[in-house]
């Protein structure tokens, strides 16, 4: 059974499941923050053990490959990150990372609107920003946030 289902499981077929999973858990965050769903979902280590689930299984086949630090020039320059990222399985696993990292920055920014009683108005858009941009939307929503939070905190 399992050695049939093998085959499936390869690079694309990660990024597909991958890509298409988070979704549900974006929506929940822009439609129904407040939800119990969401939080055992959304809010909780779900998404980010899904992810890394396919991190390990890729990082796991790079060992078994002894491809583990071929292209592995991260801090060689951006050539040395193109040629990184030449290899399809660390630019996946690279991808796991902003995914997973991108989601909990969304959960994060959903409990913390809870928190100073932000409106969705102003949420929703920085959930969006989030999703596409990660960064650029964590900021966005720190700029409003500091309006409804009467503060300036960089370590909240």
């Amino acid at each position: 059974m399992i050695n049939d289902l093998l085959p499936l499981i390869n690079p694309e077929t990660i990024y597909l499941v991958a890509n298409w999973g988070v979704i549900p858990f974006w929506i929940m965050l822009i439609i129904f923050p407040n939800h119990g769903l969401t939080n055992f979902f959304a809010q909780s280590i779900i998404a980010p053990l899904l992810l890394s689930s396919g991190y390990v299984y890729l990082s796991y086949n790079l060992y078994l490959g002894n491809e583990i630090f071929d292209g592995f020039e991260l801090y060689n320059g951006i050539d040395g990150l193109y040629s990184m990222f030449a290899n399809e399985i660390l630019l996946l696993i690279f991808w796991l990372h902003f995914l997973a990292i991108s989601l909990f920055t969304g959960a994060w920014i959903a409990r913390d609107a809870r928190k100073y009683f932000i409106p969705k108005i102003i949420t929703v858009p920085s959930l969006v920003l989030t999703y596409f941009t990660g960064p650029v939307g964590l900021v966005v929503y720190w700029c409003f946030r500091i309006f409804f939070a009467k503060k300036i905190s960089f370590n909240d």
